[in-house]
């Protein structure tokens, strides 16, 4: 793989230990722990339940979820870098002015048709797939950079992160400084 000239990253579970923070609110209305699903926008993981979206996003506290450590140290050293993310827009939003980062691009769920998709990204940096690294933790991650032509690292600082054929496997965040040349 050639150097990157930047990093996408994808928020929840990549640059943020938001697991707890994404269950509470259905937790809060009844829903079952092993029932909730990963990863999915939330419109969808509603729909799974018959919850309206809106109630969630009422309980959902942007102040829970806690940057990995070392994370917010690399992304004070990033020259450009962008977040991808199925998050909904308003608590990825709140969330990063909550933690001063600044991504030259950043597209939540409402940017997309379905699932997150690189492209729009990649459009609304003006680079091209070979430019960028997608930084994620999940298998919809992997296939998300798939379908862009991009390359996926897995941020295997994540406990749950579990690394798939190919994957280029990043065991700190520093990692990310010297992927783009930057260490």
């Amino acid at each position: 793989m050639a150097t990157p000239s930047l990093v996408v990253c994808d928020l929840d579970g990549t640059l943020i230990d938001s697991d707890e923070a994404l269950l509470a609110p259905f937790l809060a209305l009844g829903v079952e722990r092993e029932a909730i699903g990963r990863g999915l926008p939330l419109e969808e993981e509603c729909d799974r339940h018959g919850i309206a979206p809106e109630r969630c996003l009422e309980l959902y506290d942007v102040a829970v979820a806690a940057p990995f450590p070392g994370v917010a140290e690399v992304v004070d050293r990033l020259e450009r870098w962008a977040v991808c993310s199925n998050k909904h827009p308003s608590s990825g939003r709140a969330e990063l002015a909550r933690l001063g980062w600044e991504p030259e691009v950043a597209l939540f769920t409402d940017a997309f048709d379905g699932p997150k998709q690189l492209a729009p990204v990649l459009d609304a940096l003006g680079v091209a797939p070979d430019d960028v690294v997608f930084l994620g933790d999940t298998d919809h991650d992997r296939r998300c950079a798939a379908a862009a032509g991009v390359p996926f690292a897995l941020a295997g600082w994540k406990p749950r992160a579990t690394a798939g054929p190919g994957d280029l496997v990043l065991h700190r965040p520093e990692q990310v400084l010297d992927l783009l040349g930057l260490g």
